[in-house]
């Protein structure tokens, strides 16, 4: 396990928990298009369950050089994909359905 992953977690956690989750427009899109019928009170919720093992990863963005955070959970039998920025929020940055393809780095 990554030693800076709990720590993550943790902090993504607490910015779930208390709502301090901002979506990009894409972000957003993206939750309305899987068809499971999640808002963004659900994606909170999802986000205060992300367990390490849901844990997919992180690499630096090629624009601003911070760390995005990669998660695969299992969620109504779907695997989703979610990739987070944490600033003074947690920032969801994409959220689909687990596909085989790179998603842009561009943040």
């Amino acid at each position: 396990m990554p030693t800076w992953l709990p720590k993550i977690l943790i902090r993504i956690h607490e910015f779930a928990v208390t709502r301090q989750v901002r979506f990009t427009l894409k972000a957003l899109r993206e939750v309305a298009e899987l068809g499971l019928g999640l808002d963004p009170t659900d994606v909170c919720d999802i986000l205060t369950r992300l367990t390490q093992t849901d844990s997919a990863g992180r690499f630096r963005s090629t624009l601003t050089g911070e760390w995005l955070y990669l998660f695969r959970p299992h969620v109504a039998s779907t695997v989703l994909y979610i990739k987070v920025v944490l600033r003074s929020t947690c920032v969801i940055v994409s959220f689909h359905e687990n596909e085989d393809t790179n998603d842009d780095a561009n943040v």
